[in-house]
């Protein structure tokens, strides 16, 4: 990721900033690897002025920690934060489908009709390739939350999607899963179609656990069979 001179240290350190992230995502840097500047430096080609701007960043989101003596740490796991982050999702989603059936307007959100274009289709039609459906995924349960009018839950939940995406993305690594993502989306879709809040918020309630038990369970494995890049 070498960069010509003329490029703007901000831009720079954007760039080491996505690197490094998707290296933890990727799980090429794993929970308790340590490095050190030098190390990114190497990596990237970068100057150590943008690499440390991107650590300091990606200190702050929680997903490493500097040692002063010793360098930086990606931060082990925590699953109990990781299913505290979870449960405050789940409250978000679960309000926002309440507030969603419970609109006046005889027509569905834009944005429910715009979902049900992308999961509401044949078999045939649907993408197997997991990191595409996990996105999809993602934008779903933004969009839900999104659509039901309050700014201030979709940044909070935002920032949740932000923080628990290193173990979501997981889930989309199996076709099975890829497969259930579907269905449970298209049956959520179709109770809010309908204004079934009950049924909505229970499947949906069951869909995010679901999909927290499987994650943990893949994160699990690939600690024990990965290793760093580094």
């Amino acid at each position: 990721m070498r960069q010509g001179r003329a490029a703007r240290p901000d831009t720079l350190a954007d760039q080491v900033y996505a690197q490094l992230k998707d290296d933890l995502f990727g799980y090429r840097l794993l929970p308790g690897d340590r490095f050190t500047e030098a190390d990114v430096v190497t990596r990237t080609g970068a100057s150590r002025t943008p690499v440390r701007q991107a650590l300091y960043r990606l200190e702050r989101e929680g997903f490493v920690m500097v040692h002063l003596r010793n360098g930086w740490q990606v931060k082990p796991f925590d699953f109990q934060h990781f299913d505290a982050l979870y449960d405050v999702r789940i409250v978000l989603e679960l309000a926002a489908v309440e507030r969603l059936c419970a609109r006046a307007d005889t027509e569905p959100p834009q944005a429910l009709r715009e979902l049900a274009g992308f999961w509401l289709v044949p078999e045939a039609e649907r993408l197997a390739d997991g990191p595409t459906v996990s996105r999809h995924d993602e934008a779903f349960h933004c969009e839900l939350v999104s659509a039901a009018g309050n700014p201030e839950m979709a940044r909070m939940h935002m920032e949740v999607t932000e923080k628990i995406r290193i173990l979501r993305r997981l889930d989309f690594t199996q076709g099975a899963r890829v497969t259930a993502t579907y269905d449970e989306h298209a049956a959520i879709l179709r109770a809010l179609l309908m204004r079934r809040a009950d049924e909505a918020r229970r499947m949906l309630k069951a869909h995010i656990e679901l999909s927290r038990a499987e994650v943990q369970k893949i994160t699990l494995h690939m600690l024990h069979t990965s290793r760093s890049a580094w």
